[in-house]
C-alpha cells in the first residue's frame, strides 16, 4: 500500500474519535458517533461547523474528570439504547451514578444536551 494511502487511512481512523480534555488534566477518547449523541458536541463537531473543535476533534470541557467520565459512559449508554425496541429491557442508568456527583452530573448533562 502506498504511503499516501496509508496516511489517508490513518487520518480517517483518527477522525472517528473525539478527545475530551478536562481542566484537571485528563483526556477521554470517545468514538465520534457516541459524542454526537450530545447536542452541544454535535454542534461543535459538525462538518459544517466553524468551531476549531470540528477541525481538531478535540473539545476542552470545563467539568472535572469524574463528571466527564460518567458523561462519556452515559453517551455510550444512550448510543446503545437509543433505537431500542419498545419491548426491549433497558437497564437503569441511574444505578451507575454515585450520589455525591449526581447534582454536578445533572448540570453537565443539561449543558451538553445529553
Amino acid at each position: 500500500m502506498p504511503e499516501d494511502a496509508m496516511q489517508a487511512s490513518d487520518d480517517q481512523k483518527l477522525d472517528q474519535w473525539v478527545r475530551l480534555i478536562t481542566p484537571d488534566g485528563y483526556d477521554y477518547l470517545v468514538r465520534k458517533k457516541v459524542a454526537l449523541c450530545s447536542g452541544t458536541l454535535r454542534d461543535m463537531l459538525g462538518s459544517e461547523s466553524s468551531f476549531s473543535e470540528a477541525i481538531s476533534n478535540t473539545v476542552p470541557v470545563s467539568e472535572r474528570a469524574v463528571i466527564v467520565e460518567k458523561l462519556c459512559e452515559y453517551l455510550i449508554y444512550k448510543s446503545v439504547y437509543e433505537n431500542a425496541k419498545k419491548n426491549e429491557e433497558i437497564p437503569d442508568f441511574q444505578e451507575r451514578v454515585y450520589p455525591e456527583i449526581s447534582l454536578e452530573l445533572l448540570v453537565a448533562a443539561d449543558y451538553y444536551d445529553a
